[in-house]
């Protein structure tokens, strides 16, 4: 696998790649900038159907995690990890493994759950590491309600900004993946009045969300063709690419997927389209902010309504980026990347102002 000159190494400060024989690891850790604070971000199990599919994903996760966190003023820097292999690999000797690879950076990447990690797990991994994050000793547990709460505040700013209006009321929402957070975010939307379509690979996710909240299910491949408001990406990233986005009939794309454009140049596609896109690692960053709120030694005890606060501000935040877009007359992915960007930039010296 090539890394120095990858298309996505985009200047990573370090990339560990780890195995342990006795339990099956294999992973890889990416930190990609650390200005802010030590790196933080989930740790992903997924059966890759090639090594490089890995570090491809690694690689970009780590580096929408650097921008999360400068978007949302946090005080962390961008990290991601991934274990290689299919979910009958766990066992707590390979989180425990996994546990004492994060240990080895000594503090520079700390682990939290993501897609085919539970808490659990990476409480499995916090029994070798003090490293971790988003475990229920630091107050909050789960942040995968946080993250839906977040992605719905986003829902309503992007509404705000393209249609008018924040009430979802009779609006129709397109959810693909009712996991984790696209199940809560389906609980808050269907809460405000708004009308679900969903669809996921786990037949009896969707079935839950038929029954609980009304919604209509949907073929996998058909939610791209469907007459909605808003098209909610809530499952693995790159679903707006060259194939889906001339299908797509919605007038907003805003959900808690990473990287869902298959490349930058979907951002402008998405503009020129009149789509408007609120940027993934803006929108779905209540996970890390009720993250940053945690209670740990020596520091304040949780807050929940303190850390909701802060999640709430998504809202203002992407209204902050469209402004930006609309202003630049550029794409809202580029101008989050402009914002982000220079919050990570290194303050000048006084000698260079």
């Amino acid at each position: 696998m090539r890394l120095f000159d990858h298309p996505e190494f985009d200047g990573h400060e370090r990339v560990l790649f780890g195995h342990d024989a006795a339990s099956g690891l294999k992973a890889i850790i990416a930190i990609h900038d650390s200005t802010r604070g030590p790196a933080v971000g989930g740790c992903r199990l997924w059966n890759y159907e090639r090594e490089a599919d890995a570090l491809t994903d690694v690689l970009r996760l780590s580096r929408g995690m650097s921008y999360k966190s400068a978007l949302a003023n946090l005080p962390f820097g961008g990290g991601k990890s991934v274990i290689l292999g299919a979910p009958g690999i766990k066992s707590p000797a390979l989180f425990r493994a996994m546990g004492r690879l994060v240990d080895s950076l000594g503090g520079h990447y700390r682990a939290a759950e993501d897609v085919g990690i539970s808490v659990e797990d990476v409480e499995i991994m916090g029994e070798v590491t003090p490293h971790v994050a988003g475990t229920r000793a630091g107050g909050f547990g789960d942040p995968s309600p946080a993250t839906a709460r977040g992605v719905f505040m986003g829902l309503k700013a992007a509404a705000n900004a393209r249609l008018g209006r924040d009430d979802l009321t009779g609006l129709r929402v397109a959810v693909q993946g009712v996991g984790n957070v696209g199940y809560h975010l389906c609980r808050l939307l269907h809460g405000a009045g708004a009308k679900l379509l969903v669809t996921d690979i786990n037949q009896e996710a969707v079935r839950r969300c038929v029954e609980e909240f009304s919604a209509e299910a949907v073929a996998l491949d058909a939610i791209y063709d469907q007459e909605v408001d808003i098209y909610a990406p809530c499952a693995l990233g790159a679903t707006i690419n060259d194939d889906t986005l001339p299908r797509l009939k919605a007038r907003i794309v805003a959900g808690s997927a990473n990287n869902q454009l298959a490349e930058e140049r979907h951002g402008e596609a998405l503009r020129q389209a009149g789509i408007l896109y609120a940027p993934d690692y803006a929108i779905n960053a209540g996970g890390i902010i009720v993250i940053a709120h945690e209670t740990r030694p020596g520091g304040p005890v949780y807050d929940e309504m303190l850390a909701m606060r802060t999640v709430d501000g998504i809202y203002d935040t992407l209204l902050a980026i469209f402004e930006r877009a609309e202003q630049d007359g550029v794409a809202t992915s580029l101008a989050a990347d402009r914002v982000a960007k220079d919050r990570l930039a290194p303050p000048l010296s006084a000698a260079a102002q």
